[in-house]
């Protein structure tokens, strides 16, 4: 097979490979580079295609061990050893020292936010603080649950509004 043959034949059985590319990275952006990646890759091993084959299949088996391999590359790239010598750093949770009464005006203002904000808001906001689920709340309060869910959205946005600089 000429190159020409095999670019056309390439190129006409390329389009189904651009979805397949979002399904696995779930990103435009980085789809269009393992298209084009996966083109590269065919063109450059356009010697390993077997006439007669099913170019498809082959587009597609480049472009999920292309994905794999980086995938796997960019796994392995998140690891950091720490093979520094610790003695040399110190100790620094000796130095700081925790300030209680800061701590103690924060969770004050905190809770007069919190009490401040309307009770139809408040009372769903405690008790999905409190560690309710939603659908719990929703059965408690005989109210539906996308009107529990709105609510304590809405105390989450007027306490944002309240408390800005924390």
């Amino acid at each position: 097979m000429s190159a020409a043959e095999f670019n056309e034949l390439l190129l006409s059985n390329a389009d189904p490979l651009k979805p397949f590319a979002v399904s696995l990275t779930r990103d435009q952006e980085i789809a269009k580079d393992l298209f084009q990646e996966t083109l590269y890759k065919a063109l450059a091993n356009q010697d390993k295609y077997s006439t007669g084959t099913n170019i498809k299949a082959w587009l597609f088996t480049i472009m999920r061990n292309i994905f794999i391999n980086e995938y796997r590359r960019k796994a392995k790239q998140k690891i950091i050893f720490d093979t520094s010598n610790n003695e040399r750093l110190g100790d620094l949770s000796n130095v700081m020292v925790r300030n209680a009464g800061e701590n103690s005006l924060q969770l004050q203002e905190i809770s007069k936010a919190i009490y401040q904000i309307p009770q139809i808001f408040k009372v769903p906001f405690l008790l999905y603080f409190e560690g309710y689920r939603y659908h719990e709340i929703s059965e408690w309060l005989n109210e539906p649950l996308g009107t529990i869910k709105s609510r304590i959205h809405f105390a989450r946005k007027l306490l944002k509004e309240k408390i800005r600089r924390y």
